[in-house]
């Protein structure tokens, strides 16, 4: 133990006589340790961004659409349809539902004195609230009464207060949404931005308002019936998605008179689903962007090699008069590796430093969190340990093997 001591002190006197080459070459080292440790902490914190998104909404959350109605040429279709009662048949026959909802969507344009914006306007029913988990800071929500009355009433986010109200209060003003007046019941709590966009810039309306007043030729299908654009349906957990799926797959298929080989006009997406194919992809980069990250630690470790092959020619003198002093082979062997494995692990301690900084600074620049873990520090502290020593070997050999009588005649 003495002499590992006793060799990491030489070395670190050695590496300081030559201070300003063993920083250069330690920066290789350094850029590569804090990139991988950046991109890492990145990579997890873009992985936690979503999984706090799809924790919000729900995992146990499964979305049904309207898909592409194949007709004409190969490759072209219309698009189908999704109505009412497609609803509530898929309500009637899916077990283990706790909450559903069927909504219209559509992009709408809102005035008032103080302003005027273009944002997603739904029209929902009341429990629509409840399956997203959205809840209402001020006022209330769409209920029963508004739908059946087909009111002119409308609910705000966040956004669409500020911007139509400033710092007022929009609770029981009149704005008007495609030219068409509705007073404000209820402005919704805050849920910031997702990767879908402004959470706080969606407005609701009665689904039957949106359908019978607001969007009726958009919402009207050829056969007359009501259509919506999504189905929303809440499950008692995750392990149900595959028995619900397969019961609204066979229920639409039967309404919508699909023949046996023809291809589902419609669309099922759960949430769990989509969670994990965007988790793997989001795995998938930032592996890709860490194993670039870490071809600087192979460039940084050509460099530690190049500097203690100089560091032998410069030392061949010392080292013929250590051998003929009665030095063994192993002991200049180990002097110089030891030398190579300080530079290296000096270095991948500055690149620990340098990628979290990185990474703390990074969050106040986008909006998420780097999550640093102490499985890539440990991976690149001990990936930079890995490159000191392969590269430190050829030269550290190199310099054991010179001849003492040689050596000492060296210039």
């Amino acid at each position: 133990m003495a002499a590992i001591f006793e060799s990491v002190r030489l070395a670190i006197k050695t590496l300081g006589a030559n201070r300003t080459r063993s920083i250069l070459t330690m920066l290789g080292i350094s850029i590569g340790v804090g990139a991988v440790i950046a991109l890492m902490a990145m990579g997890s914190g873009v992985q936690k961004y979503i999984n706090d998104q799809f924790a919000s909404a729900g995992s146990n959350l499964v979305t049904v659409s309207p898909g592409q109605l194949q007709r004409g040429p190969p490759g072209g279709g219309v698009r189908a349809y999704l109505t009412e009662n497609d609803y509530k048949a898929i309500v009637a026959n899916a077990p283990n539902l706790v909450a559903h909802t069927a909504a219209v969507q559509a992009i709408g344009s809102l005035v008032n004195e103080g302003g005027a914006t273009q944002a997603p306007v739904y029209g929902v029913t009341p429990s629509f609230a409840v399956v997203r988990n959205w809840t209402v800071q001020r006022g209330r929500f769409i209920d029963d009464s508004d739908n059946g009355g087909r009111l002119r009433v409308i609910v705000i986010g966040a956004t669409i207060e500020k911007d139509l109200f400033g710092g007022a209060d929009g609770i029981d003003q009149i704005i008007k949404l495609n030219n068409i007046p509705f007073r404000v019941i209820g402005v919704m709590q805050s849920k910031g931005s997702t990767i879908a966009g402004d959470q706080d810039a969606a407005t609701f309306i009665p689904l039957a308002t949106a359908q019978n007043r607001v969007y009726q030729t958009q919402t009207t299908a050829p056969s007359g019936e009501r259509t919506v654009s999504t189905i929303l349906l809440q499950t008692t957990d995750e392990k149900v998605i595959p028995q619900v799926e397969s019961v609204i797959r066979s229920t639409l298929r039967e309404r919508h008179r699909l023949a046996e080989d023809a291809k589902d006009d419609f669309t099922i997406v759960n949430a769990a689903q989509l969670l994990s194919t965007l988790g793997s992809l989001v795995s998938v980069l930032t592996i890709f962007l860490g194993a670039i990250a870490a071809i600087s630690l192979l460039v940084g470790g050509i460099g530690i090699m190049n500097i203690m092959l100089v560091s032998v020619t410069e030392r061949t003198r010392e080292i013929g008069l250590r051998k003929a002093i009665g030095a063994k082979r192993r002991t200049i062997l180990s002097q110089f590796l030891v030398e190579a494995i300080v530079l290296s692990m000096l270095g991948g301690i500055i690149g620990v430093l340098l990628g979290t900084g990185i990474a703390v600074g990074v969050r106040y620049v986008v909006d998420f969190t780097p999550v640093i873990e102490a499985s890539s520090i440990s991976l690149a502290v001990g990936f930079s340990l890995v490159v000191g020593l392969f590269f430190g070997i050829y030269p550290a050999f190199r310099a054991s093997k010179l001849n003492p009588i040689d050596a000492l005649r060296h210039e």
